[in-house]
Parts: structure tokens; C-alpha cells; sequence
């Protein structure tokens, strides 16, 4: 059995919000809970907003295009559900990442 650990980047079966399906995507895994993963969504599109961070060392990484790692979008992922592991984040990108998270990504009550 593969190991999963936080920073890596995965492809994933995401189901759809109708729950009627799924598509394979890329994720980060940011912490382990259980037999679950958190992660965040990995995208082609250029950031939108501020909790949105583009990917310097994507292709060092292992993905195949730019990207982009949306913080505003989570998702709690059985393990089982990530298929195949793509890559590591660089150390330059975490730590680009963790100040976002430590400046944006806060409960707004």
C-alpha cells in the first residue's frame, strides 16, 4: 500500500456536486485526518482570487501544466479515492501557500 503524505500532489476521483459521477483530478493533500485526506483543487486556470496561488516549480512538481492550487476550494477524500501520486511540492511554493493560507484562510465570524 501506497503511503499518502501532506504536500503531495495527487490525481484524484472527484465526484461531481450532483453526486452523479466523477472526474479524475489533480489535488494537494494538505494534512491527513484518519482514513480521509484534505486537500486542495489543482487547476490550469490562471488565480482568480487571493486564496488562489500559482505554482512556480509546477513542472518540478510533476504536473504537466502550469497551475494553480485554489485554497478556497477543500475537499475531505477517502484515501481510496486518490489514484495515482504525481508529484511533491516545492519548498518555495509551501511556504508561498502557507502565508496565504495564514493571511486568507481564517473562519469570517
Amino acid at each position: 500500500m501506497t503511503t499518502i503524505q501532506a504536500g503531495e500532489f495527487w490525481v484524484a476521483n472527484i465526484s461531481f456536486t450532483s453526486a452523479l459521477g466523477f472526474k479524475k483530478r489533480p489535488i494537494l493533500v494538505l494534512w491527513l485526518d484518519g482514513d480521509d485526506v484534505v486537500a486542495a483543487v489543482v487547476t490550469s486556470a490562471k488565480p482568480r482570487t487571493q486564496t488562489d496561488v500559482a505554482l512556480n516549480d509546477w513542472a518540478a512538481s510533476g504536473l504537466r501544466v502550469a497551475s494553480t492550487v485554489r485554497l478556497s476550494r477543500l475537499d475531505s477524500l477517502e484515501q481510496s479515492l486518490l489514484l495515482t501520486k504525481i508529484g511533491q511540492i516545492s519548498e518555495s511554493d509551501a511556504e508561498r501557500l502557507k502565508e496565504v493560507w495564514e493571511m486568507y484562510i481564517k473562519p469570517q465570524f
